[in-house]
Protein backbone atom coordinates (compact mmCIF):
# COMPACT_ATOMS: atom_id res chain seq x y z
CA UNK A 1 0.00 0.00 0.00
CA UNK A 2 1.39 3.25 -0.99
CA UNK A 3 2.26 5.57 2.16
CA UNK A 4 0.12 8.51 2.76
CA UNK A 5 1.94 12.19 1.64
CA UNK A 6 1.79 14.84 3.89
CA UNK A 7 -1.37 16.80 1.86
CA UNK A 8 -2.94 13.77 1.98
CA UNK A 9 -2.47 13.21 5.65
CA UNK A 10 -3.24 17.45 6.58
CA UNK A 11 -6.36 16.97 4.43
CA UNK A 12 -7.70 14.17 6.61
CA UNK A 13 -6.71 15.99 9.77
CA UNK A 14 -8.83 19.24 8.24
CA UNK A 15 -11.92 16.64 7.51
CA UNK A 16 -11.92 15.70 10.73
CA UNK A 17 -15.17 17.54 11.93
CA UNK A 18 -16.93 15.58 9.18
CA UNK A 19 -16.62 11.89 10.55
CA UNK A 20 -14.40 8.74 10.21
CA UNK A 21 -12.92 9.64 6.38
CA UNK A 22 -10.62 6.64 4.90
CA UNK A 23 -7.96 7.49 2.04
CA UNK A 24 -7.52 4.78 -0.48
CA UNK A 25 -5.02 4.97 -3.03
CA UNK A 26 -6.08 5.02 -6.70
CA UNK A 27 -4.60 5.85 -9.96
CA UNK A 28 -2.06 8.01 -8.82
CA UNK A 29 -4.14 9.93 -6.43
CA UNK A 30 -5.97 9.37 -3.42
CA UNK A 31 -10.24 8.18 -2.86
CA UNK A 32 -12.13 9.80 -0.23
CA UNK A 33 -14.19 7.53 1.62
CA UNK A 34 -16.96 8.10 4.54
CA UNK A 35 -19.49 5.15 4.90
CA UNK A 36 -17.76 3.17 1.81
CA UNK A 37 -19.38 5.87 -0.74
CA UNK A 38 -16.40 8.09 -2.66
CA UNK A 39 -16.88 12.05 -2.19
CA UNK A 40 -13.61 13.59 -2.46
CA UNK A 41 -10.20 12.69 -4.62
CA UNK A 42 -6.82 14.25 -3.85
CA UNK A 43 -5.11 14.54 -7.50
CA UNK A 44 -1.49 16.73 -7.84
CA UNK A 45 -1.93 17.60 -4.22
CA UNK A 46 -5.51 19.17 -4.84
CA UNK A 47 -8.90 18.75 -3.04
CA UNK A 48 -12.16 17.65 -5.22
CA UNK A 49 -15.20 16.70 -3.73
CA UNK A 50 -18.64 15.59 -4.83
CA UNK A 51 -21.09 17.18 -6.43
CA UNK A 52 -24.01 16.74 -8.58
CA UNK A 53 -26.30 18.68 -10.18
CA UNK A 54 -27.98 19.72 -6.56
CA UNK A 55 -24.65 20.98 -5.35
CA UNK A 56 -22.48 21.76 -8.54
CA UNK A 57 -23.89 24.90 -9.03
CA UNK A 58 -22.61 26.09 -5.18
CA UNK A 59 -19.41 24.88 -6.41
CA UNK A 60 -19.31 26.80 -9.69
CA UNK A 61 -20.45 30.07 -8.01
CA UNK A 62 -17.65 29.88 -5.20
CA UNK A 63 -14.93 29.52 -8.02
CA UNK A 64 -14.38 25.95 -7.62
CA UNK A 65 -13.40 24.29 -10.32
CA UNK A 66 -13.48 20.62 -11.96
CA UNK A 67 -11.33 18.15 -11.86
CA UNK A 68 -10.58 17.00 -15.20
CA UNK A 69 -8.16 14.56 -16.61
CA UNK A 70 -6.50 13.66 -19.70
CA UNK A 71 -8.12 10.24 -21.56
CA UNK A 72 -5.50 9.46 -23.70
CA UNK A 73 -3.82 9.82 -27.17
CA UNK A 74 -6.25 11.55 -29.42
CA UNK A 75 -9.25 11.00 -27.14
CA UNK A 76 -10.91 14.82 -25.21
CA UNK A 77 -10.51 15.29 -21.85
CA UNK A 78 -12.73 14.05 -19.60
CA UNK A 79 -14.44 16.31 -16.83
CA UNK A 80 -15.54 14.37 -13.60
CA UNK A 81 -18.31 15.32 -10.81
CA UNK A 82 -15.53 16.63 -8.23
CA UNK A 83 -14.85 20.23 -7.97
CA UNK A 84 -12.33 22.07 -5.57
CA UNK A 85 -14.12 24.22 -2.84
CA UNK A 86 -13.48 27.70 -2.54
CA UNK A 87 -9.86 28.73 -2.33
CA UNK A 88 -10.71 30.26 1.37
CA UNK A 89 -11.90 26.72 2.59
CA UNK A 90 -8.69 24.74 1.80
CA UNK A 91 -6.89 25.42 4.87
CA UNK A 92 -9.92 25.84 7.08
CA UNK A 93 -11.77 22.81 8.78
CA UNK A 94 -14.09 24.99 9.73
CA UNK A 95 -14.82 26.63 6.34
CA UNK A 96 -14.49 23.51 4.97
CA UNK A 97 -16.30 21.35 6.71
CA UNK A 98 -19.99 22.60 5.07
CA UNK A 99 -18.54 21.78 1.60
CA UNK A 100 -17.36 18.46 2.32
CA UNK A 101 -21.04 17.91 3.84
CA UNK A 102 -22.42 18.79 0.44
CA UNK A 103 -20.25 16.02 -1.60
CA UNK A 104 -20.87 13.36 1.25
CA UNK A 105 -24.53 13.93 0.69
CA UNK A 106 -23.98 14.03 -3.41
CA UNK A 107 -22.28 10.37 -2.69
CA UNK A 108 -25.28 9.53 -0.89
CA UNK A 109 -28.06 10.61 -3.76
CA UNK A 110 -25.53 8.89 -6.37
CA UNK A 111 -25.51 5.48 -4.58
CA UNK A 112 -29.23 5.91 -4.20
CA UNK A 113 -29.84 6.71 -8.13
CA UNK A 114 -27.98 3.15 -8.91
CA UNK A 115 -30.05 0.56 -9.58
CA UNK A 116 -29.52 -2.62 -7.22
CA UNK A 117 -27.33 -5.25 -8.53
CA UNK A 118 -29.15 -7.44 -10.56
CA UNK A 119 -29.27 -11.00 -8.70
CA UNK A 120 -28.73 -14.45 -11.43
CA UNK A 121 -31.92 -16.49 -11.26
CA UNK A 122 -31.03 -19.41 -9.17
CA UNK A 123 -32.01 -23.08 -11.28
CA UNK A 124 -33.60 -25.09 -9.79
CA UNK A 125 -31.45 -28.25 -8.34
CA UNK A 126 -31.56 -31.28 -10.92
CA UNK A 127 -33.04 -34.50 -9.43
CA UNK A 128 -30.75 -37.03 -9.71
CA UNK A 129 -31.98 -40.31 -11.81
CA UNK A 130 -33.86 -43.04 -9.75
CA UNK A 131 -31.91 -45.73 -10.60
CA UNK A 132 -34.17 -48.91 -10.37
CA UNK A 133 -32.90 -52.24 -9.90
CA UNK A 134 -33.66 -54.54 -12.39
CA UNK A 135 -35.89 -57.88 -11.36
CA UNK A 136 -35.69 -60.79 -13.77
Amino acid sequence: MARMDSYVEYTLELLEPLGPVQARNMFGGWGLYQGGRMFGLIAEDRLYLKTDDTTRPAFESAGGEPFVYDAGKGRKPVTMSYWTPPPEASDDAHALLPWARRAVEAALRAAQKKPAAKKKPVAPAKKKPVRRSRRA
